[in-house]
């Protein structure tokens, strides 16, 4: 799977909210300082090809739809995120995220209840 663009993954992160969309229909959903119709028209064309949206056609006009979804997309960027800046090591995730006083000592804890929670799910399997 490809990494996207800022701008891709904002158009991307419209289409997971709202499903499907002509091009009009994602401009709607985007912050002020709109860009252009062919700028997005440009960008889906490209998501397209990367192979994150499909579409319908209804003559000239195209309704595209997401085949890529979110959580899987979320998966492979938290994987290069690691893989990137952290060798790998979600040792060394956890370390920079303590160490930077990134979350405090409550949500550590929640972290820990969490992992022992999907670790005896995983158990029961």
């Amino acid at each position: 799977m490809e990494t996207l663009t800022k701008k891709e993954e904002e158009i991307m992160q419209i289409l997971w909210q709202i499903k499907e969309g002509f091009v009009n229909d994602i401009i709607k959903e985007m912050e002020e300082e709109k860009p252009p119709y062919n700028t997005i028209s440009s960008i889906v064309r490209i998501l397209e090809k990367k192979g994150f949206v499909d579409f319908k056609s209804f003559g000239k006009s195209h309704m595209y739809f997401p085949i890529i979804s979110k959580a899987a997309y979320k998966k492979h960027a938290l994987k290069k995120l690691i893989s990137g800046y952290f060798d790998g090591s979600y040792e060394k995730v956890v370390s920079f995220i303590a160490n930077e006083e990134v979350i405090n000592d409550e949500e550590m804890e929640e972290i820990i209840k969490l992992k022992k929670i999907i670790e005896n799910k995983n158990n029961d399997k």
